[in-house]
């Protein structure tokens, strides 16, 4: 029985992690506990496993080391930078500018509002990175405005807390800088990777949202012209736009002069965006107005955050920056916004400081016990046995995406995304390089996948975020007065249900189509036209004067004769072949070894 055990023992371990964590224990807690449990018995029961287990009290020794390597992490520092450039961008006021004027833009249209949510939620997300932020600040804002003109509490809730999990997988995605560092590959190429995917994922949503207006256009109705106080003036801002253009061109042709040609589109596309920028601000700030209000507003809120995005994502893509230096200037810049806005003060910084250091604590303390958990489970070749496991499932590379799919969707009910990267994927990526599976390409499916663990009921945690600011009872309306019934928690859950079905199909999509992933790798050459030309080289010298120092009349490729490299011939005139040569002064005479030149004779030494 006991040696059953001991040939056993990595899938007794993974029985008993998962029934930890059902018990309710704290995750980093039960992965140390139940990595220090497994060690102790697994040395016990070494001498019985056959060679299977490779525990010894030794090493132990190994354990601080192990921690130092996690602390010392570089990558992982992106991380309290992200949250912090977060939470401070959600208490600048910046989504609730956001919200306010692209919905007065989509106002006119039917789903206005929806469509607005959905950008503000992709923005947002391109600018924080942290689902909590993005599905409050959505809900606080939006959320009233979609209930007080007339929008299906479903289909408002479902729309605020899909357009919230975009933060999962637009760069500058926690989950993305997490699963780079457990899969050792770039952050940058997974931030390269997961773009395409990401601007499908959001295009899908708008397409839903289209679909769902003509479908059922009573549950979103468009903005009475009442409400959509900065009025029309659409063709003023299709004029602004052409105007950017008109200058993104001009110094496209100014940049692009033959020498300096690799960065032209972005130099010239930061030019346009300053000028547009600065256009907005001269015409509203002396009252020129030859824009309309809705113009002046949709440019002067919209170009900081996309040129913060620029500065955290463009410097990262450009190779300027790390990620961990790109999150340090998206701090900085989201301080700058906060300050401009007037927002910042001792209040803002101290709650955003308190919020990653909680944060950071947490992924701290379960990575730590992820390497408890992982040296045991190392140690009783579970990797080994989950591997195996893994690689001998049907259908090959197919098959092996499609079940660890599933698993990862179906463990995403009780495990956040955090806990998903620490404990599963250390276990899935060996069997997945094996397979030849380009991990970029791993990553950004369980990255999709991963997004499902907020939005599925009953546990998804955007749909408790949610929860926690929409109405439970009745409340007067402060703008229209009237009474508006509260969103249950059944019409919360019932609306996050399509989007998680769109989220599973984004995964077969991204599964099928893998070049949406694969651009991240540039340009694929083809190896049979490349052509290797060598420049004539002159000769080096030599008695020959030849580089080779070929015999006359040799074949190409015979051996080159003596001093074809520049060097003397070490038989010397007149000497039989291969016999040494007289040296020079200063040689020697029993090694065929010449004299250095310009040395001469040496004197002898004197005692």
């Amino acid at each position: 029985m006991m040696e059953l055990i001991a040939q056993n023992m990595a899938p007794i371990m993974f029985v008993s992690l998962i029934f930890f964590l059902l018990l309710g224990y704290p995750v980093a807690f039960a992965l140390a506990a139940n990595g220090l449990l497994f060690f102790v018995i697994g040395t016990e029961l070494a001498p019985l496993s056959n060679g299977t287990i490779n525990l010894s009290w030794p090493l132990l020794n190994a354990m601080p080391e192990r921690f130092w390597g996690v602390l010392s992490n570089d990558t992982l520092l992106a991380i309290p930078f992200f949250t912090f450039m977060g939470i401070v961008l959600e208490k600048s006021g910046m989504a609730e500018d956001l919200l306010d004027t692209i919905g007065q833009l989509f106002g006119p249209v039917r789903g206005g509002l929806a469509y607005a949510v959905i950008i503000v939620g992709a923005l947002l997300a391109a600018t924080t990175g942290v689902v909590a932020a993005s599905v409050i600040a959505m809900g606080l804002i939006s959320l009233p405005i979609m209930l007080r003109y007339g929008y299906d509490r479903s289909l408002a809730s479902g729309v605020i807390a899909a357009s919230g999990t975009l933060a999962q997988i637009i760069p500058p995605s926690l989950v993305l800088i997490v699963l780079a560092d457990q899969l050792g590959r770039s952050v940058g190429d997974m931030y390269k990777g997961a773009l395409i995917p990401s601007f499908v994922l959001t295009g899908i949503y708008l397409g839903y949202v289209l679909v769902m207006s003509f479908l059922k256009p009573q549950s979103m109705p468009a903005l009475p012209k009442e409400a959509r106080t900065l009025g029309s003036g659409v063709m003023s801002l299709i004029v602004a736009l052409a105007i950017g253009t008109g200058v993104f061109y001009a110094a496209f042709k100014w940049f692009d002069n033959g020498v300096n040609t690799k960065n032209a589109e972005i130099l010239a596309a930061s030019v346009a965006v300053i000028v547009t920028y600065l256009l907005a601000l001269i015409d509203k700030g002396l009252k020129i107005n030859l824009m309309s209000r809705l113009a002046q507003q949709v440019v002067i809120v919209l170009i900081p955050p996309l040129a913060l995005i620029f500065l955290v994502l463009g410097t990262i893509f450009l190779g300027v920056a790390t990620p961990t230096e790109g999150g340090a200037m998206g701090a900085v810049g989201a301080l700058i916004l906060s300050a401009v806005k007037r927002r910042l003060d001792g209040g803002v910084v101290r709650e955003a400081l308190a919020a990653t250091t909680r944060l950071s604590a947490f992924v701290m303390f379960i990575l730590l016990g992820a390497r408890v958990f992982s040296l045991t489970f190392y140690g009783v070749n579970g990797h080994l046995w989950v591997e195996h496991l893994l690689t001998s499932l049907p259908g090959g590379e197919t098959g092996f995406l499609i079940v660890v799919s599933i698993l990862v969707f179906f463990l995403a009910f009780f495990l956040d995304f955090f806990e998903l990267a620490f404990i599963i994927v250390p276990l899935l990526a060996p069997a997945a390089e094996k397979m030849g599976i380009d991990l970029v390409w791993f990553g950004v499916i369980l990255g999709v996948n991963m997004q499902t663990s907020f939005m599925h009921p009953p546990f998804g945690f955007a749909l408790f975020f949610l929860r926690s600011v929409a109405p439970k009872v009745p409340y007067l309306d402060k703008v229209t007065g009237k009474l508006t019934d509260p969103v249950k928690t059944s019409q919360i859950y019932w609306g996050a249900v399509p989007f998680v079905f769109i989220q599973i199909a984004m995964i077969g999509v991204v599964m099928a189509f893998p070049g949406m992933v694969m651009h991240y790798k540039g340009k694929v050459v083809d190896p049979s036209t490349v052509e290797f030309k060598l420049p004539d080289m002159p000769g080096l010298g030599g008695l020959d004067g030849g580089l080779g120092g070929g015999l006359p009349g040799a074949a190409p490729g015979a051996l080159p004769a003596p001093g074809g490299l520049g060097l003397p011939p070490l038989g010397g005139p007149g000497a039989p072949t291969g016999a040494p040569a007289a040296p020079p002064q200063g040689g020697d005479a029993s090694l065929g070894i010449p004299a250095p030149m310009g040395l001469g004779t040496l004197p002898p030494i004197s005692n």
